[in-house]
């Protein structure tokens, strides 16, 4: 892999990711763009104890843009975009609208680092301020996959996905490492019915100022898991499928594929490495190397679920990492979920779900875990 990193006209990042050693990337931005104000905060909810990120300044961002209007295809002489190459392998680079930026304040290390019910920044809380908020520190970038705007991921050779895997890991380790960022979050959103509104195959990657509630709560089970037991959540969960594979959907030598127990989307797949790690910077040679298979098969199988001639299977493609601090009991892992419950019709979160965050399911995941087998090649 050839890591080529650049700017572009506003000062922003663009990092070239090629598999081609040789590769030499000096195209310019040659568009005349003005620095974008980050004005993102993130603010405090004493009843949860979560924090909520306001961006207001995202109002403006491009939305459904004609195909000849790409900001992530490669730039031409007609059409000038994020990218000034006239082709690429993967890029990654700053996102100009972004919900966290490292510009949001002066000094990147202010205020309380971790996010709710971490020791140190509950004390650091003052518990009569109700109205707590500080500047949305962090970084946003988006990973764009191909260059070929009709594609998707999984359209992608294995050594294409082996690069979004090197690339993943390389910006997790760098975002990782900046002042005042507690969780790297590297994800993929398909489909205008998930919500996408650039249709080019890209996902993004959030540097977090806090640990995110999902992953907290994670670490408090896995936490008091061990409390009780003396062993790992996610290690005697892996075990325990693994054992009764009813839904196991794909078994390789490093990684399983399976429906979680009380899986809460219609057709949802964790995928985990055998060996429990807690980021992807951990991830031995071997493990890297059978993780594109597995996961384009994966991605290959979504999209036959509901028949031929339907669009493509929206979905969510979620990393689970542990955050800088308090992660210990943590697995990495891949999330994979649409919601789209059968022909024609969508999971919408109803009442329930977005009121309480209460999940009802319409598919058990035993029935969706033997049609993804079912589906298989």
């Amino acid at each position: 892999m050839r890591k080529t990193t650049t700017k572009l006209a506003d000062g922003r990042e663009l990092i070239y990711f090629d598999r081609d050693e040789t590769a030499f990337r000096d195209e310019p931005d040659r568009r005349p763009l003005e620095p974008v104000a980050n004005l993102s905060e993130v603010r405090h909810d004493p009843v949860t104890g979560d924090w909520v990120t306001v961006a207001a300044h995202r109002q403006g961002r491009i939305y459904h843009p004609p195909t000849d209007q790409c900001p992530l295809c490669p730039s031409t002489a007609e059409h000038l975009s994020e990218i000034p190459a006239p082709e690429y392998d993967v890029a990654v680079f700053e996102n100009r609208f972004p919900s966290l930026a490292g510009d949001a304040a002066p000094e990147l290390g202010d205020g309380p680092q971790n996010g709710p019910g971490t020791p140190d920044d509950l004390a650091a809380l003052d518990p009569s301020d109700l109205r707590l908020a500080r500047p949305g520190v962090g970084r946003c970038e988006v990973v764009c996959f191909t260059a070929d705007h009709s594609a998707s991921f999984a359209d992608l050779d294995e050594s294409k996905a082996r690069l979004v895997l090197d690339a993943w890991t390389d910006r997790t380790a760098a975002l990782s490492r900046l002042p005042g960022v507690e969780q790297v979050f590297c994800f993929e959103n398909r489909g205008a019915e998930i919500g996408v509104t650039l249709a080019h195959p890209h996902g993004q990657i959030y540097a977090f100022p806090f640990t995110t509630p999902r992953t907290g709560k994670m670490i408090a089970s896995a936490n008091d898991h061990r409390a009780r037991t003396g062993r790992n959540l996610f290690e005697d969960l892996l075990a325990a499928e693994r054992a009764d594979p009813v839904r196991v959907v794909l078994a390789g030598e490093h990684w399983t594929a399976l429906v979680p127990f009380a899986a809460r989307w219609p057709y949802e797949v964790h995928l985990f490495p055998n060996r429990r790690v807690g980021s992807l910077t951990e991830l031995a040679e071997e493990e890297r190397a059978e993780f594109p298979g597995l996961y384009l098969e994966l991605l290959r199988r979504f999209d036959r679920l509901f028949g031929e001639g339907l669009p493509p299977t929206p979905y969510i493609a979620a990393w689970h990492q542990a955050p800088r601090r308090g992660g210990a009991e943590l697995a990495l892992h891949l999330e994979l979920f649409t919601i789209r419950r059968t022909v024609g019709k969508l999971k919408f979160l109803a009442g329930v779900e977005s009121g309480m965050d209460a999940f009802v399911n319409d598919v058990s995941p035993e029935a969706a875990a033997q049609r993804l087998r079912e589906v298989a090649t």
